[in-house]
């Protein structure tokens, strides 16, 4: 399992013209571009999402994104980290059925044979679709940082770039942490700024937006959103 370790900044004219600096300074290459199509899934409730928990449905496959636990770090480091989000990535359906389960106190035994294109689990587990975005993304890697940047445009016209790294389970995310620090630096990235599902939510689902982020200011260990 996977953890990403990112930093969201925003992208404007000039963002290209600042990787074209940077490729004359370090090894960067241009990744490609596509169109990402995402459904994002809850209950009613929001059991998930209160929880920080992310269930999204992206080119045909399941995908279940949890937060780790905070990294123990010195005052620089609690910075770096306090700009980063870090969510460990599920990819296979029983384990993904399972977790939400859990979490939705849901008792019945788990069926077997899922599969990607059997969605009658979604109902079953009172699951619906409260969002649903295409992404433009072209992506850029620095080959000596192991870093990915990549830069999306939403169809309800929000820009944001990302500086992701990925760790195994149980990695350096310190290590991770810093990579991102230094590649924003050379960026000139010092703020923070809102993700995509933030961006949609106030705009779409102004219910839930303020829902979460009500229990977001009363957990400090929670994310801010995708």
């Amino acid at each position: 399992m996977s953890v990403e370790v990112e930093r969201k900044f925003l992208c404007n004219a000039d963002t290209l013209k600042k990787l074209e600096e940077i490729g004359g300074m370090c090894l960067i290459f241009c990744v490609g571009q596509q169109q990402i199509h995402d459904q994002y899934f809850d209950t009613p409730e929001f059991h998930l999402t209160l929880r920080d928990m992310w269930l999204r449905k992206r080119k045909g496959c399941w995908e279940l994104k949890c937060p780790t636990a905070e990294a123990q770090s010195g005052k620089q480091g609690e910075a770096a980290a306090s700009l980063c989000t870090r969510y460990k990535e599920i990819t296979s359906l029983p384990e993904i059925h399972l977790r939400v389960k859990e979490v939705i106190k849901q008792d019945r035994e788990s069926e077997a044979g899922f599969s990607q294109e059997d969605e009658s689990w979604l109902s079953k587990l009172d699951l619906v679709c409260f969002a649903e975005f295409t992404t433009a993304r072209c992506s850029f890697t620095l080959k000596e940082e192991g870093v990915q940047i990549d830069l999306d445009q939403a169809d309800f016209g929000y820009h944001v770039g990302e500086i992701e790294v990925l760790i195994s389970e149980g990695g350096d995310e310190q290590a991770a942490l810093e990579k991102i620090r230094k590649t924003a630096e050379k960026l000139g990235i010092h703020q923070r700024v809102k993700g995509k599902m933030d961006v949609y939510l106030k705009r779409n689902h102004p219910e839930h937006y303020i829902i979460l982020h009500l229990y977001k200011y009363g957990n400090k260990k929670r994310s801010y959103l995708l």
